[in-house]
């Protein structure tokens, strides 16, 4: 192609030509009312927060807590599915063995020695509670959060199970705890 079969091929864009209300804007200033007019004759949308609190949702992914089993025990088995599973690498688990003469951990090989959630770090996104193969992690409808440092923040395994304990005696259980005794990769052995 030749050079003056490119200039007639291309062809440039015009700007728009703006006439005197627009160049003061009036349109806009006017689009502007109409909108703050429509808003001051709807029905309040402002939230009293805190001292209405909001209706949450049963499936929301709040504050993560660590279950206990029936004996009030630790329910996590240190399998680091969970740690693995996290995007945010935010999990932290350092497992121990049981002692095989002690009868309260007959049933299990380890347990976590330590737990530690960053909740700083953590995005929510429920992949370590997907990932448990026991149900030991589980994401709560607590959502006001909040702390002074980042130490804080970062919730060890008996600030876990104080959650557990909180949301149990509050009758706010997570809408996924309903599932069987160890859960559901013990139930599809099982079955």
């Amino acid at each position: 192609m030749t050079t003056e079969n490119k200039k007639k091929t291309v062809r440039f864009a015009e700007p728009p030509k703006i006439g005197l209300s627009e160049a003061l804007y009036l349109p806009a200033i006017a689009a502007g009312i109409a909108t703050t007019v429509r808003h001051m004759f709807h029905k309040n949308q402002t939230r009293q927060y805190p001292e209405v609190e909001p209706d949450i949702p049963k499936n929301y992914r709040g504050v993560h807590r660590l279950n206990r089993d029936d004996q009030g025990r630790v329910k996590c088995v240190a399998c680091f599915m969970c740690q693995t599973a996290c995007p945010a690498n935010c999990i932290e688990i350092e497992a121990t063995g049981t002692d095989k003469n002690d009868p309260t951990w007959a049933d299990r090989d380890k347990f976590p020695k330590t737990f530690v959630i960053d909740e700083l770090r953590c995005i929510y996104c429920g992949m370590c509670e997907e990932a448990c193969p026991v149900d030991a992690i589980e994401l709560t409808s607590i959502y006001d959060l909040t702390g002074m440092t980042r130490q804080e923040m970062i919730f060890d395994k008996e600030k876990l199970l104080s959650v557990f304990d909180e949301t149990v005696q509050s009758g706010k259980d997570p809408v996924r705890t309903v599932r069987g005794q160890l859960g559901p990769a013990s139930e599809r052995l099982s079955s």
